[in-house]
């Protein structure tokens, strides 16, 4: 990653050992540690985050492209990007659709419940 060899290991762990001493030492440490944890975290956020807007966008490029074909005659790639736009739109429908054998007596009570003694 930062191409630092053993021995330059070696001597920044004596530089850091003189100069902070062996109480703050640990505690430097631990602290660049998380810091670099922190800065790797958020690297792997933005990438992840730009492939998911590059996919979205070629996605909607490949729509346009669809519409401007009037839906036939597409390409394998349009149409699989096409499919995977239903697909998507089938599964944000799902939880939204209304169950067949809930008919709407059973999905409202206006009837105030009396309290049982």
């Amino acid at each position: 990653m930062f191409d630092i060899g053993f021995w330059e290991l070696v001597v920044i762990s004596v530089i850091g050992l003189l100069v902070l001493g062996p109480e703050r030492l640990p505690v430097a440490i631990r602290t660049v540690s998380r810091m670099f944890k922190t800065v790797r975290d958020t690297a792997n956020a933005v990438k992840t985050e730009l492939s998911q807007e590059l996919k979205m966008e070629e996605l909607h490029r490949d729509l346009k492209k669809a519409e401007q074909l009037g839906m036939k005659d597409l390409s394998p790639e349009l149409q699989q990007s096409i499919d995977q736009l239903k697909d998507a739109a089938a599964s944000v429908n799902r939880p939204y659709e209304k169950r067949p054998e809930q008919s709407a007596d059973e999905s409202v009570n206006t009837e105030p419940r009396k309290p049982s003694e």
